[in-house]
């Protein structure tokens, strides 16, 4: 019988022989942000580390020009790693990615390296665009995850998490058309996009007092009119609706529309409406597979809370779409102080500096040791089917 515990040392010991390797791309990666579906650095970077290490990899996978796949053993449970790398516009790697492109990057190295002589496969994703692009779904309907047996990756946070508290969302994007005129000589003949606009964000603001709590509407307007001195004709605005389950999401997209519908109406404006796709879904978590990580990364000296107990991370990702596919893991790991939130100036710091550097190795060390548990720990694998198929994703 395999010694799983002396699996884990030696995997840990392949990452600690990539930690240098690792840390250099993390920061490349940092310093060079890119936003989605344009990551062009770091799916390069990524990629040629792959290959530098013997690892087959396919580059521009599934359509997607930075996207890649790599794959390594020949029998046994296919685990995938996945590998985030776009950043926010105008911020920077507020989100952490870099960590999260190169803790997965080492965690499928080191699966990698032993995955034949332990009986196991492992596929290393590089994902593009989760902020807002939506890559993995992209990827997932064009079969990434076909054959996939679980699927695994790490975000950075200002704590150690079991797991985030995603939520499902879609954006909607409002266009209102009116009536342009001259709005101090003859602003009766106008039509006020404008006017709609704001009514129909007033409408949402009512709404918001009665929708749960744990639901989310928020939104800005990317054009407003063009002169002060005229009736806007044409104004836009930008939507996010939030609701902890897909299932819930579609009602309240029905009465944000009809907010948004009355606005242009009391205007007499006319309004198209764009839900712009992939919608992202929550998060399907799987006890068993956030207890085997955990344990894991206590073997690293991490405490890893439950996310469910205190305020936790709160957003939206594309791991959601996956996690209804396949069982999935996606802890939060810590690289900041808990006072510092994701997505700010600060958190940017934090994901390229020493924090984030040990974040990418305890990262990479902890997602390889969970693949072992999944290949050779007898029951795992199955724990983990069993939860996931018996998860409740209704509203």
């Amino acid at each position: 019988m395999t010694d799983v515990d002396a699996v884990k040392d030696r995997l840990a010991t392949e990452v600690e022989g990539l930690a240098e390797v690792l840390v250099e791309t993390s920061h490349s990666i940092h310093a060079h942000p890119e936003v989605g579906f344009e990551e062009h650095h770091a799916h390069d970077l990524l990629t040629e580390v792959l290959a530098d290490h013997g690892v087959a990899v396919e580059r521009g996978a599934f359509g997607l020009d930075t996207a890649f796949a790599a794959r390594a053993g020949s029998a046994g449970p296919t685990v995938a790693v996945l590998c985030e790398y776009d950043a926010l516009p105008g911020i920077g790697h507020a989100c952490g990615h870099n960590v999260i492109a190169t803790a997965g990057l080492g965690a499928g190295l080191a699966a990698a390296a032993l995955a034949d002589e332990l009986g196991g496969r492992v596929l290393i994703l590089g994902t593009p665009a989760e902020e807002g692009g939506g890559g993995k779904v992209l990827m997932a309907d064009r079969g990434a995850f076909g054959g996939v047996d679980a699927a695994m990756m790490v975000h950075p946070a200002g704590a150690d998490l079991r797991s985030m508290n995603a939520i499902a969302t879609q954006q909607c994007w409002v266009d209102y058309h009116g009536k342009a005129a001259h709005a101090a000589a003859a602003p009766q003949l106008g039509r006020n996009a404008l006017d709609a606009a704001v009514l129909g964000y007033v409408n949402v603001a009512a709404l918001r007092q009665h929708i749960r709590p744990d639901e989310r509407i928020h939104g800005f307007f990317p054009k407003a009119g063009d002169a002060a001195n005229v009736v806007p004709a044409h104004t836009r605005a930008v939507w996010f609706v939030r609701s902890p389950k897909l299932a819930r999401l579609e009602p309240l997209k029905e009465r944000v529309l009809a907010c948004l519908e009355a606005g242009a109406t009391a205007a007499g404006c006319t309004m198209t409406h764009e839900w712009r796709d992939p919608a992202y879904a929550d998060l399907v978590d799987v006890d068993a597979f956030a207890d085997l990580y955990a344990a894991n990364a206590a073997r690293l000296g991490r405490s890893v809370a439950d996310h469910r107990a205190g305020p936790g991370v709160v957003g939206s990702t594309d791991m959601g779409n996956v996690s209804y596919l396949v069982p999935s893991l996606h802890p939060m790991i810590a690289v900041s102080p808990p006072d510092v939130a994701i997505h700010t100036e600060d958190f940017v710091r934090y994901a390229g500096g020493p924090e984030g550097d040990r974040a990418v190795v305890d990262g990479a060390k902890a997602m390889a040791m969970t693949v072992a548990d999944l290949w050779l720990r007898p029951g795992a694998l199955a724990a983990v089917r069993a939860e996931f198929e018996a998860a409740d994703r209704s509203a």
